[in-house]
């Protein structure tokens, strides 16, 4: 069932994100519920046209494609399983917070009670959402996703089935918001050490955002290096060896300025133990291998 035939959907908790996915939804001539603990959170809905239920029974039973988005993984549960088997037969897309463990067992508790269920992560903030350059990930069966899928482009431009292990979105989740967090920590450490030469942060910035198109050129080389799975990781830019010694300068400058130099020790410290490991020759993308390595 395509999503132009404006079929109803339900959507379940109207957080700040829930709210977006709904009016969503109403914007674009879904016939909408919608249910949340605090019924208040819902006037602006009900007022474009989306419809209030009553319960959580009443809000499942409006349409075919359910969408929750709540604060956890035991709130879902705490809403959802004193239903019964009231989902058997729909669709539940769960675009809560969660993790790879959580979205396996939600996948054989679905199974058990007779519905499809998709895992999704949300790679945006609320007031993007149906934006063309917004990312939502889905992962689960491909059928499920094909039913709803136009119905689910409405939510963001670049909606992506990432595939059927459903783990695959939470892990895509954490994986690129640590991406997020390793470059905002090191451009705030840049902007922190150039601030005590008197640089402001928006002067740093262009160069900065310049010089992450050069790290991406890296990073192309190494995905295809990883990828190889060879064990082998040519210094087609520069060997550990020379990483290090540039990443031992960025220690010595931190705590020469007077700037908190933990970040640069902590990544110094990984070198270090990569190059102990005899990759002192190789690329950067070696240390892949002791990322792969559970701490003990």
């Amino acid at each position: 069932m395509a999503g132009n035939d404006r079929s109803p959907v339900t959507v379940i908790g109207l957080g700040l994100m829930g709210q977006a996915l709904a009016a969503a939804f109403v914007k674009s001539g879904h016939p909408t519920t919608v249910w949340n603990r605090s019924a208040g959170k819902a006037e602006g809905l009900v007022a474009q046209g989306a419809v209030l239920a009553a319960t959580p029974a009443e809000a499942v039973a409006a349409a075919g494609l359910i969408v929750v988005c709540v604060s956890d993984n035991d709130v879902l549960h705490d809403v959802l399983d004193p239903l019964g088997n009231a989902l058997a037969g729909k669709v539940l897309v769960n675009l809560s917070s969660g993790s790879s463990d959580q979205a396996r067992t939600n996948a054989e508790w679905a199974a058990k009670q007779g519905f499809d269920y998709l895992d999704g992560a949300i790679m945006t903030v609320p007031p993007a959402i149906g934006a063309p350059e917004s990312v939502i990930f889905y992962a689960g069966p491909q059928k499920a996703f094909e039913q709803h899928s136009e119905t689910l482009s409405l939510l963001g431009g670049r909606t992506t089935h990432l595939g059927e292990d459903h783990a695959l979105a939470p892990l895509y989740d954490v994986a690129l918001l640590g991406v997020m967090w390793g470059t905002l920590n090191s451009f705030l450490q840049g902007a922190a050490l150039l601030g005590t030469a008197g640089v402001e942060a928006s002067a740093f910035l262009p160069w900065a955002a310049q010089w992450l198109d050069t790290v991406k050129m890296f990073a192309t080389d190494y995905a295809g290096q990883i990828d190889a799975k060879d064990g082998v990781y040519p210094a087609n830019d520069a060997t550990m060896e020379v990483h290090i010694g540039a990443a031992k300068h960025l220690l010595h400058e931190s705590a020469a300025q007077g700037v908190n130099a933990e970040l640069p020790a902590f990544v110094n410290g990984l070198m270090e133990r990569t190059v102990a490991a005899g990759h002192m020759k190789n690329s950067y993308a070696s240390m892949i291998e002791l990322f792969r390595t559970p701490q003990k």
